[in-house]
Parts: C-alpha cells; structure tokens; sequence
C-alpha cells in the first residue's frame, strides 16, 4: 500500500502481481502514526491485509502494521519501526500494495477492479470500443473509463450493460450504443 520497513524486497513474480490498496498521505500525531487514503471498499479493509508492500525509492520493501484504526472519515496506522513523526515524513505519498495471493477469491460473477483494467471492450454488435483505463464508484454503479478513438463513460451494471466478462481473453461485451 520506510526506510525503517522491515522484511526483504520481493522478488519480481511477487512485484508483478501486486496491488495496490492505497497510499499514505499524511501524519497523523507525533509518535509515528500515519494517515492513508484507501482503496478498499469500506476503506478500513486496508488494514486487514498484512504484510504491506511499501513503494520506497530503492524498490518495494515489506512492512508491518503495529495498529491501524478508523480515525474521522479517514484511516490512520502504526507501522513498526516507525516511532516519531521524522521517521514518518519519509512515507509521505508512499504506495501501500499487497500481494495478489493475499485477495481472498472472487465470487464467479464478481470481479477485482484490477482485473478488468486493461479488458479490450467490444458492443454485442462487435464494435469496437477500447480498453478499460480504470474504473470510479459513484453511488449509483461502477463506472468503466474506456478509452479507445476517445474517452467513454459506460456503467459497470451487470446483465444490462455488462453482458460478457472473459478474463481469460481479456475481452468484455457490452450493450452500448457505440455512438454514444
């Protein structure tokens, strides 16, 4: 998601499948808290997942929580070997990731984000479309960014949008108005 991290770095298989859950964007007190901008839903998930992969510099580095909790609207940690705020300042917009194996399995029919960047994106009409950039959540739905000749906008909704899912050729279909 550290000069001081413990662990070894990983090796390149476990770097290649790696992913990142959040960030750490601020300091939080003076005994080496720190607070993290989350990207799982709800976002205190963040904390469940141990070891953390620190995005460092010098490469990735294995690091510990001691403690983590919700604080406002936000989560906040305890990293071992990080005891004041000196030492917390060099993890300003550090990367917090995970190894994949460390995701518990997707239910058939639910998806990793992850897993759908990239997907080339055809109409059930077999146009077309792009691939997936990334996705955001509104409160309603998903939405896929798909770029391809330009930017589109298409709800991640499941039988009425989202037709087709093949993680295994990397394609998805869709019932979309290409012009649209």
């Amino acid at each position: 998601m550290a000069g001081t991290a413990s662990g070894p770095e990983p090796d390149s298989a476990q770097v290649g499948d790696t992913v990142t859950l959040g960030r750490i964007t601020g300091l939080y007190g003076v005994k080496g808290w720190v607070k993290i901008y989350s990207e799982t839903s709800p976002r205190q998930n963040i904390l469940k997942y141990r070891p953390w992969l620190l995005r460092l510099q010098d490469g990735w580095q294995t690091c510990e929580m001691e403690e983590g909790r919700l604080q406002g609207k936000g989560v906040v940690a305890k990293l071992v070997g990080i005891d004041d705020r000196d030492q917390a300042v060099g993890l300003l917009q550090v990367e917090i990731a995970v190894r994949r194996d460390q995701l518990p399995r997707s239910r058939p029919g639910e998806y990793y984000w992850i897993d759908l960047e990239g997907l080339q994106v055809e109409t059930v009409g077999g146009a077309d479309l792009g691939h997936i950039d990334h996705l955001f959540e509104t409160g309603a739905n998903d939405v896929m960014v798909v770029k391809g000749e330009r930017e589109r906008l298409i709800p991640f909704i499941r039988d009425q949008v989202v037709r087709e899912v093949d993680l295994a050729s990397r394609r998805m279909r869709v019932d979309w108005d290409p012009e649209f």
